[in-house]
């Protein structure tokens, strides 16, 4: 609007001095004084003209450089499209393989929860059932290792298929550390109560060899340490029982569990679940005379097949460091 009154005004003084001239002026003097007004208003109106003009063109220049920047990210949108696509293809193939290699995760880990229950009724002692696990977790270790291998040079070669791809910390397939430096460190399998510790009378005349901690219902179970799944299935007066191999001659045992999602064979790292708590206690003569109808866990730990107390094994909590 403001534009439109200046513009008003300008053409306003230039038709006045289109229709009297400059020369023409001279010739009467009683228009001087209106060529005087025609010309004081186009001094007071040019300089902002030109003013206007320059802001203007500044502006002009400013949307042509936006346009070429839109033109420019337009490009980059177009390759990145491209790009994305590509992406999605490899996404989806890399999906297909992983489908193809949980199919058959499933059927190996069938064949060997069969096998599992098998050794479970043929061996007749805890030892022998450690002894005997032990033999076919070093043939299974043989074979996760070729598979390793293979799975090791198909990276390379995806690597080399995809090499704009982010690099990935190779899985690890053994533990960080040895077994016997972790005393003190280990993370208990579950939140809970200890109800009974290592030694205390099992109600039967014996002591018990292990630790019961009384956890809420379906509380989460958590690999103590990594190790290799030795064995996972029922065992005796164990009910539900999983054995993990630390290395060095020191096993886990972890019973009480309503159900396990690991397999024979299978590395686990420390904090990895491996089971679930059910709503009450599970059968298990292995955890003696416990007064709760809530769910138990019962943790052993073994050396070289002797029980040993896993008490010195756990870290201390927060609350336990203050008192200490």
């Amino acid at each position: 609007d403001e534009r439109r009154a200046v513009t008003a005004e300008v053409l306003a003084a230039l038709q006045r001095v289109s229709r009297r001239p400059a020369g023409a002026v001279l010739l009467r003097a009683e228009d001087i004084m209106e060529a005087i007004r025609a010309a004081g208003l186009l001094a007071g109106t040019t300089p902002g003209l030109r003013e206007q003009a320059r802001v203007i063109a500044a502006d002009l220049a400013q949307l042509g450089r936006y346009r070429e920047a839109i033109l420019a990210d337009r490009l980059a949108l177009d390759a990145e499209f491209v790009a994305l696509a590509g992406e999605r293809d490899r996404l989806a193939a890399l999906i297909l393989a992983r489908q193809e290699r949980l199919a058959l995760a499933e059927s190996a880990m069938g064949t060997e929860g069969s096998r599992a229950d098998q050794l479970g009724r043929e061996a007749r002692t805890l030892r022998e059932l450690i002894d005997r696990t032990e033999a076919e977790a070093a043939t299974i270790r043989r074979k996760a290792e070729e598979a390793r291998l293979a799975a090791e040079a198909e990276a390379r070669q995806a690597r080399e298929r995809f090499a704009a791809a982010a690099a990935r910390e190779p899985v690890r397939l053994a533990p960080r550390q040895g077994f016997a430096e972790l005393r003190g460190l280990l993370s208990r399998p579950a939140v809970g109560i200890p109800l009974r510790e290592f030694g205390a009378p099992d109600g039967s005349g014996g002591v018990l060899r292990g630790a019961a901690i009384g956890t809420r219902p379906r509380a989460l179970v958590t690999a103590p340490a990594d190790g290799w799944i030795v064995f996972a299935g029922p065992f005796r007066s164990y009910g539900r029982l999983l054995i993990i191999n630390g290395g060095g001659g020191y096993y886990l045992l972890l019973a009480g569990m309503d159900h396990m999602n690991v397999a024979v064979g299978q590395f686990v790292l420390a904090g990895e679940p491996v089971g679930q708590m059910g709503d009450v206690a599970a059968p298990s003569a292995a955890l003696g005379v416990v007064e709760t109808d809530g769910p138990v866990l019962y943790v052993e730990l073994r050396k070289d097949g002797g029980p040993i107390d896993p008490g010195p094994w756990w870290a201390k909590s927060q609350a336990e460091r203050a008192r200490g």
